[in-house]
């Protein structure tokens, strides 16, 4: 290669050099005018102690601890601390290493920071994840009795909807009421109608309160026989007219007549009675043959 080659080789390796280092020079002032608006650099982030996992537990935190429950308590991580234990008559339970701690009226969560509280105060852990799980709700319960599937005791582990208690024992049976009845143990006294429980909103489909007593009375039956297709007793619906109770009956025979058919309430007949007024539960109605 001669000179005048070689020279042109540099002056064209200057040229391509030289606009990759101008925008070098310009990099820092690029950064720097980033930073104040950058994300500042992900950091691990700094983990309470005992703060309790986001998961289906926590459900039960609020949950007012009671004589009889069963709960167990563990450290996370840890086979050295485990406890599964009953609240006792005197509100305690008694636990490795801290001995007696009170749990009645404590809820889920307020017995977890004590216990919590009592192993780093006493020394025994630096740091611990405690855990509590209730493992029987016998303290907090309601009562259902009455024309349900299964009457009892049913455990309230959080705030639960009369419409709630009701699935979990089962529903009504069919010669149930289409009321229920909720008895506080203030003494205060609800009525409601089961379809308004099912579909309604909140003030249809209040909140039990644990002690309540929720009661499924059996529903009015009225009485019918004569010239019908289906004599027998029958549950009284709401609003239930003469005609549709009638109906219910399986209708009138090719003997029964109309204006034969009689109504008695209480032992006496109710003349002239209208067959679009409602009927009562205990009513008698009799369908009397034609003449021809």
């Amino acid at each position: 290669m001669n000179v005048r080659g070689f020279i042109s080789l540099r002056r064209l390796g200057l040229i391509l050099v030289a606009p990759a280092l101008a925008c070098l020079s310009l990099l820092p002032s690029a950064m720097a005018q980033m930073a104040p608006g950058a994300p500042p650099p992900l950091s691990a982030a700094p983990v309470a102690p005992n703060t309790p996992a986001a998961d289906a537990g926590s459900l039960s935190e609020g949950y007012v601890l009671g004589v009889g429950d069963v709960i167990e308590v563990n450290l996370v991580g840890r086979t050295d601390f485990q406890a599964r234990v009953q609240i006792q008559a005197d509100g305690t339970v008694r636990l490795p290493l801290i001995g007696d701690v009170r749990a009645v009226d404590r809820t889920v969560l307020q017995f977890r920071e004590d216990v919590h509280r009592a192993l780093i105060d006493g020394g025994f852990y630096t740091s611990a994840q405690v855990a509590v799980v209730v493992a029987t709700f016998a303290s907090r319960y309601v009562t259902v009795l009455g024309e349900v599937v299964t009457p009892g005791l049913v455990p309230v582990d959080r705030a639960y909807h009369v419409s709630e208690i009701l699935a979990r024992v089962g529903g009504t049976r069919p010669t149930g009421a289409d009321e229920i009845v909720i008895r506080r143990e203030t003494g205060e006294e609800l009525t409601l109608i089961i379809r308004d429980v099912a579909i309604g909103g909140a003030e249809a489909d209040p909140i039990v309160n644990p002690g309540d007593k929720l009661f499924v009375a059996a529903a009015a039956q009225y009485f019918i026989y004569g010239q019908v297709n289906a004599p027998g007793s029958y549950k009284v619906e709401r609003s239930m007219s003469l005609r549709m109770a009638l109906a219910r009956g399986g209708g009138l025979t090719q003997l029964g007549s109309e204006s034969r058919v009689k109504v008695f309430r209480d032992g006496v007949e109710l003349r002239k009675f209208d067959p679009a007024a409602p009927i009562k539960g205990g009513d008698v109605i009799v369908v009397g043959e034609r003449f021809f």
